[in-house]
């Protein structure tokens, strides 16, 4: 079973890579701001998991600069996600508050929706 998963694991990431979505342009003052925005983001997430591929796609079209935290193979990720978000599941992406309060949100589509509603703009 492991073989099987790890082939398509790869397959996973030959799609992803040969449909690389383009990022949204925009100006360099809104972009700037952006990517400010965004250093309080961190998507915990494993390479081939098929909901992190999702979640990385639609950060690539939304030309979003968001950490990435491998939780299989770095075990101080992976331990920050157990024990800020609770479990270590994936992806989940941890948003820094203003206040300095974290949110641990799990489920791609949650994860995609916010990010869309949050940044996707172009002016």
């Amino acid at each position: 079973m492991v073989v099987v998963r790890f082939i398509l694991g790869q397959i996973i990431l030959l799609i992803n890579w040969l449909t690389t979505p383009r990022g949204i342009k925009r100006s360099e003052h809104v972009q700037t701001m952006v990517d400010q925005q965004t250093q309080q983001l961190a998507l915990y997430q494993f390479n081939a998991c098929p909901f992190c591929v999702k979640v990385r796609r639609a950060i690539k079209r939304l030309s979003l600069n968001i950490a990435l935290c491998d939780a299989k193979n770095n075990d101080t990720c992976r331990q920050e996600l157990l024990e800020g978000g609770g479990k270590v599941k994936v992806p989940c992406l941890r948003i820094t508050n203003d206040d300095g309060s974290v949110q641990w949100m799990y489920e791609s589509s949650d994860i995609n929706s916010y990010l869309e509603q949050r940044f996707n703009t172009t002016d």
